[in-house]
């Protein structure tokens, strides 16, 4: 079966990004490990207390828990952000070693510091991670790296972050890990032959983990049309899932670079399609079950290519993968593109769920007064688990939480 990792390897830099994050990491190793505003805690530091008080929690150090952090920070709020990775970035590091952004670096910063490439380029994975190691280190950002938190409870009318021997204590949690946790693969595949190779996206790093033979690839979203155009040169390759659509222009050309991409991303992801507008209403349901539309990759890439598109795999056959109209495809490998799960069951508290999503207004969660949630797919608009779309959910549930705390402490 596949083995479960979480996301992939690194490639190369940008020297602007290591030059920049060398600088920020210089001042950093100056710096006392410490807790709270102010100072960037980073690593498990045995020296740490085992208990320890917040106003505001928050899990997960990727972009929207960075995100989040700039703007509690904004408010004067003390404040850890608990990530699970070695160093800050490392979800991005770890997918495949080819994979670039959909979105050129205009779109690709964060608040309060651009992404240091220009503008009309399509940054690297490990370019973007390194950018986020270099934004906690420019805001001081309160990181515990290593730190992964297994349970989250109340005591006592607080909430309790358990990590290993470890707690910490807040009246508010931001749960700003990403939508992609837990690798989701249909029981099934274990009826699978042995001798198919079997690996999952978050596995995927290159094209020489694949042994000689065709590859059916499940899973039509960006990341199996992607995998599948890396792996067609020297494969056959099946792609089985439903059509998700596409977006109608090539975002690499300068019209779509300089034009076609901020009407999609800024006007249409951003503003037309959230949960304030009836359009965004009724997609957001489609979009949270079948996925988003293609943004680099077209229908027509595929066929060139020799992709051949196929039904979506219903169950196995003699060993080997079958497909909903009954054909049985002749394989040596299967990609499982098939998704997440967001693996809430370190949540130790009632939560109403809606279509495998704890409900929420907008991230403030429904009957768990200072509980939010950020990065969410549709959080709030489509663009609430992008880069460019992020900061607008990070600095409303930042300020939800900073009231909170001035309200209890006025009280």
């Amino acid at each position: 079966m596949t083995r479960k990792a979480t996301h992939l390897t690194a490639t190369g830099r940008s020297a602007a990004l290591v030059e920049q994050g060398a600088a920020f990491m210089e001042l950093e190793g100056r710096r006392l490990a410490r807790s709270g505003h102010g100072g960037a805690a980073r690593g498990p530091a045995s020296t740490a207390a085992k208990q320890e008080t917040f106003d505001v929690v928050v899990v997960g150090g990727g972009q929207a828990g960075l995100s989040v952090g700039h703007h509690l920070a904004r408010h004067g709020v003390s404040f850890v952000i608990l990530d699970a990775g070695e160093r800050i970035g490392d979800v991005w590091r770890r997918r495949w070693d080819s994979l670039r952004l959909f979105t050129c670096a205009r779109f690709d910063g964060l608040d309060g510091m651009a992404f240091p490439a220009p503008p009309d380029s399509f940054p690297t994975k490990d370019a973007m991670a390194d950018y986020l190691e270099a934004y906690a280190a420019r805001f001081d950002l309160p990181v515990r790296t290593g730190t992964r938190v297994t349970s989250l409870t109340r005591e006592g009318g607080r909430y309790v972050a358990a990590a290993g021997e470890r707690r910490f204590l807040a009246d508010n949690v931001v749960v700003a890990a990403a939508s992609y946790q837990a690798p989701k693969v249909p029981g099934f595949a274990r009826d699978l032959d042995p001798g198919i190779t079997q690996i999952h996206s978050c596995d995927y790093r290159n094209p020489g983990q694949i042994r000689d033979g065709g590859v059916l690839i499940v899973g039509a979203g960006n990341s199996g049309a992607e995998i599948a155009m890396e792996l067609a040169p020297r494969h056959k390759v099946w792609l089985a899932g439903r059509d998700t659509g596409h977006v109608p222009f090539r975002i690499e050309s300068a019209l779509g670079r300089k034009v076609l991409v901020r009407l999609v991303l800024r006007g249409l992801f951003h503003r037309v399609l959230t949960v304030a507008t009836p359009i965004g209403r009724k997609v957001r349901p489609v979009v949270l079950s079948q996925g988003g539309p293609l943004i680099r990759t077209k229908p027509r890439d595929l066929k060139a290519a020799g992709v051949v598109r196929v039904p979506r795999v219903t169950g196995v056959r003699d060993g080997l993968p079958q497909l909903v109209d009954g054909r049985v495809l002749e394989v040596t490998n299967v990609v499982w593109c098939t998704g997440f799960d967001r693996a809430l069951a370190w949540i130790k508290l009632p939560l109403e769920m809606e279509n495998g999503e704890p409900r929420h207004e907008r991230g403030v969660v429904s009957g768990q007064p200072g509980l939010y949630f950020v990065g969410m797919h549709f959080l709030y608009a489509l663009s609430s688990t992008m880069i460019h779309g992020v900061g607008r959910d990070a600095r409303r549930i930042a300020e939800a939480a900073a009231a909170r705390v001035t309200t209890r402490q006025a009280a």
